[in-house]
Parts: C-alpha cells; sequence; structure tokens
C-alpha cells in the first residue's frame, strides 16, 4: 500500500511542470494576447489534429494533461485533444525498450497509434463543431474562487498549478488502491480471454488514467499471451492523465462523455480491425 502511495506522489511530482507551464501559457494568452493573435492562433486549428497526434506519440507523460487544460480554455479544438489522447503512449515505450524489442517494431506502433489519432482527429472537427465561446483562464479562475487580476500572472498560475496537482494526487491515490486490492493477476486473466468481448474489456481498461493498464497489456503482448490487435484496443484508449483532468477542468459533461466515447469506440474498432485485416 505504500507503493501506492508513493506511485501517486511520484506521478504527480512529473505532471507539476506541465501544468505549471500550461496555466502560463493560458495567463499570459488571456492578458497579452490581442485580436489579432488570437485569429492567427484560431486559423492554426486546422493544423491542430496533425500537431496534436505527433507531439502526443512523444515520449512524455504530461502533454495529455495539458490538453486537457488547453483545451478547456478553448484553445485548441475537440478533434486535436482527440488525436492527442489517442497518440499518447504512456510506459508502452519504456516497457519495450527495457525488453530490447526491435526498435522498428516500437516505432511501427507508436506511428500507428499517431496517424490514428490525426485521422480520427481530422474526422471529428468535420464533424463536430464546438458551439460553446471562448472561454480561456476566466472561467478557471471562476471555478476555483482565485483572484488572478490581483495575485498576477505566476502567482495564479502557480495557485492553478497547485490546485490540480492535489486533485491528481488524490485521484492517483484512489485509482492505485483500487488496482491494488483487485489485483493486476485479475486484471491479467480477464485479458486473456481470447474472444470478440476482449477488445472491449481492453480499451476500458486502457481508459484507467494510471500506468499499470498499459504496463500490463504491454507485458502480456511481450509474452505472446494477447494480440497486437487487444494491444493497441488498450493502448488508443490510453490518455494517462488527460481524460481525468478534463472531467475536472472542462465544465461541458457531454462534451467530455463524447470524447471519451468516442476515444473507446476507435480503440475497439481498431483493435478488431488490426487482428482480422493481420
Amino acid at each position: 500500500m505504500l507503493d501506492c502511495l508513493l506511485d501517486a506522489l511520484l506521478d504527480t511530482l512529473k505532471l507539476l511542470p506541465y501544468l505549471l507551464i500550461t496555466f502560463l501559457l493560458l495567463e499570459l494568452m488571456e492578458h497579452k494576447l490581442n485580436k489579432k493573435s488570437e485569429k492567427i492562433l484560431s486559423k492554426n486549428n486546422k493544423f491542430g489534429p496533425v500537431v496534436g497526434g505527433i507531439l502526443g506519440g512523444l515520449p512524455q507523460c504530461g502533454f495529455s494533461a495539458m490538453a486537457a487544460n488547453l483545451f478547456s480554455s478553448r484553445v485548441i479544438t475537440t478533434g486535436t485533444i482527440i488525436a492527442i489522447f489517442l497518440s499518447t503512449s504512456d510506459e508502452m515505450l519504456p516497457i519495450m525498450l527495457s525488453e530490447q524489442v526491435n526498435i522498428w517494431i516500437i516505432l511501427k506502433i507508436i506511428a500507428f497509434k499517431v496517424l490514428v489519432g490525426i485521422i480520427i482527429g481530422y474526422i471529428v472537427d468535420i464533424i463536430y463543431k464546438r458551439k460553446d465561446k471562448k472561454n480561456a483562464i476566466s472561467d478557471i479562475c471562476e471555478h476555483d474562487h482565485c483572484h488572478c487580476d490581483k495575485d498576477g500572472i505566476i502567482v495564479s498560475s502557480i495557485k492553478h498549478t497547485l490546485k490540480t496537482g492535489l486533485f491528481i494526487l488524490i485521484a492517483n491515490i484512489l485509482i492505485g488502491l483500487i488496482i491494488f486490492y483487485v489485483g493486476e493477476d485479475n486484471i491479467k486473466d480477464i485479458l486473456l480471454n481470447k474472444n470478440i468481448l476482449t477488445y472491449f474489456i481492453a480499451s476500458i481498461i486502457g481508459i484507467i488514467p494510471n500506468c499499470a493498464p498499459s504496463v500490463i497489456m504491454t507485458e502480456l503482448y511481450l509474452a505472446n499471451m494477447i494480440t497486437i490487435g487487444t494491444l493497441l484496443a488498450g493502448l488508443l484508449t490510453g490518455s494517462g492523465l488527460g481524460i481525468l483532468l478534463l472531467f475536472k477542468s472542462n465544465k461541458n459533461l457531454k462534451e467530455n462523455i463524447t470524447i471519451l466515447s468516442i476515444i473507446y469506440i476507435v480503440g475497439v474498432i481498431i483493435g478488431m480491425l488490426v487482428d482480422f485485416i493481420s
């Protein structure tokens, strides 16, 4: 149990720099950007899914968390955040590297996830248009009951970072304890039932905002106990703490559920298709 608490603390500390950078950017945009700058930013949204998919595929843990705040502040589109969430690989990369997996296999998996993220991101942006207006940092300030105008950019950014970090720490502890009591072996047993339900289960497990699911699925795949499709079904839905932060920072619950549903459905369908083709 002590390990669960320590892991939760370490995972939270890793994210704090990303959160601080995000809130600093949002504060600067709120206080400094003029209408011309905002127009340039909105025009560049058409490249959002490409940029988001590529950045999500990089070996880091905090970009999906940053994306959740940027999306809530109307800086990036729905398709962009979905591209980021789908391409995020969490713990898959370090595990495969430590097991000395062929680097080309690793790159193919990452590239495939990035490609899926970009394609789905563009499809979503074409179909799904956000009708609510920009709220930037102002709504976050109102939600957190802070006084950004009085505190200044740096102090208010630190306040937002600490409040969000506390939320993540509590969530990490709760999720870690649940996984501890459920048992990783029991999760593995669920994934070993090789039938069509495996893809649905793998995608659900992948959504859990913790490193354990991606670790378990990667280890099972390397041991030839699950298919590449099952692995991808779980990895595509595994966006780290991004989903958790999305539900905290974005007040539009229907929007959050839509994003989560799209990611889940994509994970299941892609997993099935990959195994069917291969």
